[in-house]
């Protein structure tokens, strides 16, 4: 039999000791490696910021900023709509005049908005046009490059945002006539860049998060001020007043954060617009056939930093009365 001295006993449970603690240590670095890895990275949030940031992007209508804060966005759309127009023209005789015109219209719009907190829960909004229209009809073209309508709004929250609840957020927009109106466009003297006429608009916006999707929602209702004092040659007559029908907006969409850096979105948007009633200077009173226009609209968002989104987008029409297609880019301005 052998046996062991104490100094060899003592220096083996050194050694198991000294082993057992070194793998403790390596699996306890190991788990920190991991929980690190998973970890949420600085200024991410979680994903219910993200969902809110995301929605936000898609459509500041649905967001406010806070009281005394401005915010500045850039928006770039162009949209192409070609389609066959059948004109007419009445006299006495009856119908003298029919023909089937092809058109088609480049729009290239530059939008810069402002918006500005005055309290927690309402947030006023400039929005500043510019044009750029280029128009193909009857083998002669037309361009115009000018200001768009302006539109002054405000949006306020009734109620305070909560999570796991729908939010609502009322809003008011004034348009004002500051484009070139196509009811005093002279034929080949250029295109319209404004609808001509002042307009107030009122609306209610809904969302809600539900992980990991945003969804919303919107209805609206615009009325519009008639053109008076024209005197436009329309074929044989002449347009002395135009009073544009009432238009009932709505639409509904989600937003999905795929990763911290890129959001999708998919919405629909929709409105049936009331016929217009024209007057002429011989007395002839005309109402238009009602419109409605729809566009599906797919976007995606680029988060550059936990404050800056670039969103991009296509939209499709869905109907006669909307453009066959748009391509949008929007972002924010920091000065």
């Amino acid at each position: 039999m052998k046996y062991v001295t104490l100094p060899v006993l003592l220096a083996t449970a050194l050694l198991v000791q000294s082993t057992a603690g070194a793998q403790e240590s390596t699996a306890a670095n190991s788990t920190d490696k991991a929980r690190d890895a998973l970890a949420k990275k600085e200024g991410e949030g979680d994903q219910s910021a993200l969902l809110k940031e995301t929605l936000t992007a898609v459509d500041k209508q649905y967001s406010l900023i806070r009281k005394g804060k401005y915010q500045f966005t850039y928006d770039l759309n162009y949209s192409y709509i070609g389609q066959e127009k059948i004109v007419t023209d009445y006299t006495a005789e009856g119908l003298t005049l029919f023909e089937i015109e092809n058109v088609s219209s480049h729009v290239v719009t530059n939008t810069l908005s402002v918006d500005y907190g005055v309290l927690d829960n309402l947030t006023a909004n400039v929005t500043l046009p510019v044009i750029g229209k280029y128009a193909e009809a009857r083998g002669s073209n037309n361009t115009s490059f000018s200001l768009g309508d302006m539109v002054l709004g405000a949006r306020f929250q009734p109620w305070e945002a909560r999570r796991d609840t729908a939010n609502f957020t009322a809003l008011t927009n004034l348009r004002l006539p500051t484009g070139r109106s196509p009811f005093k466009i002279i034929a080949g003297s250029g295109e319209a860049t404004g609808s001509g006429v002042a307009a107030l608009s009122v609306g209610m916006n809904v969302n809600r998060i539900v992980d990991p999707v945003a969804l919303f929602g919107s209805v609206s209702l615009t009325a519009s001020a008639p053109a008076t004092g024209l005197n436009q040659v329309n074929g044989t007559r002449v347009l002395n007043r135009v009073a544009p029908g009432t238009q009932f907006g709505f639409g509904m969409g989600f937003a999905y954060a795929l990763s911290y850096g890129i959001s999708t979105t998919m919405s629909f948007q929709g409105a049936i617009s009331q016929g217009s009633k024209l007057r002429f200077a011989d007395g002839l009173n005309v109402k238009t056939a009602s419109q409605t226009s729809a566009i599906l609209n797919f976007g995606m968002g680029y988060r550059m930093s936990p404050k800056n989104t670039v969103n991009m987008s296509v939209g499709i029409g869905l109907t006669a009365d909307s453009p066959n297609f748009s391509v949008g880019l929007n972002m924010p301005l920091a000065f």
